[in-house]
This record gives C-alpha cells, sequence and structure tokens, in this order.
C-alpha cells in the first residue's frame, strides 16, 4: 500500500486476494507481461491489480486464473471471495462525510487482530465520547453541521468494533499532553477520562500515559498506527496521516522501524498498571 489521496480505497480482502493472484501467476512462472497479455492490458494493469489499487474485475480473475492454471473448483472458490470482495463495506454508507483516503483505514482497522497506537494530540478514536469527537472534528476542514454530525456518527460507530466477539487487541500509547488539552470544555473532558478509565477495564484494551517526565523520545514527531492480521497473506500495516491524505506502509524496513520505536516507547512510558491511578488523578483536577 502507498499514500492514499483519491478513488475508492480497496477491502482488507481486496487487498489479500491480489496478493493471491501475484503468488499464484508466480507460482505458475507467467510474468506480469505474459499475464498482460491474456487480457489484452498493460503489465501495470495486472500489476494494479494486485497491489489492490483497482478493483478485481471479475472477466480479468477468470481469465488469469484458468491462464494460472488454477483447478475449477479453486477458481470459483476465488471468484466467490472477489465478489464478497468488490461488495462495499459497511462504512460505504458514510462516504458523504468520510475521507477517501480514510476508507482503507477503517477496513484495516475492522479486520486488524492487534493495533498498536501512538497519540501525542487528542484521544485516539477508538476511545473519544460523542462530546469529544464533535469537539474535535469541529477544528477540522470547514464542514456543515450535517456533515459533521455524519463524521461523529460514524467515528462511534466504528467502536463497536472493540465489543465484537473477536475484538482486536487494542493497545495505546498517549503523550500526557493529550489529557492536558482542554478539548469542549471541563465537563467534555471530565465524561472524557471517565470512558479512558471504563475502557482499562476491557480485557482487550491496554492504556499507557507518557508522561512529560520523560522528556524527548523517538515518537514525538506524530501520531501513527501499526495494524496485524490474523490472515497470513495481509503483513504489518503502518498508517500515518497528514493534512491532505494519509500513507499506509507494509515494507519489513519501514515496519521494523516504527515497531522498535513503539517497543522503546512502551519501555519507558509509565507501567500500564499505574495507568487507571493516572488518570484518577487528571480527573480531580478537571
Amino acid at each position: 500500500m502507498s499514500e492514499a489521496r483519491t478513488g475508492t480505497a480497496p477491502t482488507v480482502l481486496r487487498i489479500v486476494l491480489g496478493k493471491r493472484l501475484a503468488a499464484l501467476r508466480e507460482s505458475a512462472g507467467v510474468t506480469r507481461e505474459a499475464a498482460a497479455q491474456v487480457l489484452d492490458v498493460t503489465p501495470l494493469t495486472v500489476r494494479r491489480m494486485e497491489n489492490s489499487e483497482v478493483s478485481l474485475k471479475l472477466p480479468y480473475v477468470r481469465l488469469l486464473l484458468q491462464a494460472y492454471g488454477v483447478a475449477q473448483t479453486e477458481a470459483e472458490e476465488f471468484i466467490e471471495l472477489v465478489k464478497a470482495a468488490n461488495r462495499p463495506g459497511w462504512w460505504h454508507r458514510y462516504r458523504d462525510a468520510l475521507p477517501s483516503w480514510f476508507s482503507a483505514y477503517i477496513s484495516l482497522e475492522d479486520e486488524a487482530s492487534l493495533i498498536r497506537t501512538y497519540e501525542p494530540h487528542y484521544i485516539p478514536g477508538l476511545l473519544q465520547t460523542e462530546d469529544y469527537a464533535r469537539a474535535v472534528l469541529k477544528v477540522g476542514a470547514h464542514r456543515n453541521a450535517e456533515e459533521l454530525e455524519r463524521r461523529v456518527a460514524l467515528r462511534i460507530k466504528r467502536q463497536q468494533l472493540l465489543a465484537k466477539p473477536d475484538a482486536p487487541i487494542l493497545w495505546i500509547l498517549m503523550e500526557e499532553a493529550v489529557l492536558l488539552r482542554p478539548v469542549g470544555g471541563a465537563e467534555v473532558m471530565r465524561n472524557q477520562v471517565d470512558r479512558l478509565l471504563e475502557a482499562t477495564e476491557l480485557p482487550n484494551v491496554t492504556l499507557q500515559i507518557m508522561p512529560f517526565s520523560v522528556g524527548p523520545h523517538l515518537g514525538a514527531f506524530g501520531p501513527f498506527h501499526l495494524f496485524r492480521f490474523d490472515i497470513p497473506e495481509l503483513p504489518d500495516v503502518v498508517y500515518t496521516e497528514n493534512l491532505t491524505g494519509a500513507v499506509y506502509m507494509e515494507q519489513r524496513p519501514d515496519i521494523a522501524a516504527y515497531l522498535e520505536v513503539l517497543d522503546n516507547m512502551s519501555a519507558r512510558a509509565a507501567p500500564v498498571d499505574g495507568t487507571r491511578a493516572f488518570l484518577q488523578g487528571i480527573r480531580k483536577e478537571l
């Protein structure tokens, strides 16, 4: 994956199927150039299919599976998966208020088995209260009231992820500054800290605070998220965001660098068993 700015972002299943197509081609000893000739397209089109940069067209997939010598039963199973991958995710109904580059994030979040987050500015979206989310989203690009409420609704809808039977492990590392930045007023902040206290009791949530006393550290350049999956074809993915878009990284050197930073920061942050006491101290001051 790479920088995402426009177009329809791929679902996780489409990413997986693209990688499987590439593996089938390589196993059959077929070059991209030869695969392109089968479809009467350019090799670039084949590469984009394998990298999930475009949707998987059923006629193209059928021709490729035949060219790769895939057995009929396996091919039909693959085709059914392609049909499922081409169906829009549940978040598609919020597309009117959803940046195109963020759709891939929700798909990754929805399928991850582990989500590790570093946040130096705001409470992460999966743990925000509705009022806190509304106050944060208000300061973004100018929006009308209806669009703002749609974005708030989407953010709250995403939080249902944590209550699923197969909910991911959520490990959040958050700067102390996040808790001291007034967002929406004192009452909003009190309710938000209460929400964090509730989250510390969830079996799949780990929350660590990086206190000011730590001083400079490796992660201070900005927020990022790391996703891990129980899907063999899908590597870890790191997501970073900027003012006009986002970058999704999956190359091993990039992932290794971010994992090293996360592990280093986690070792320097306040111990997990002290998080509740830390939050309770903040709560008394609000």
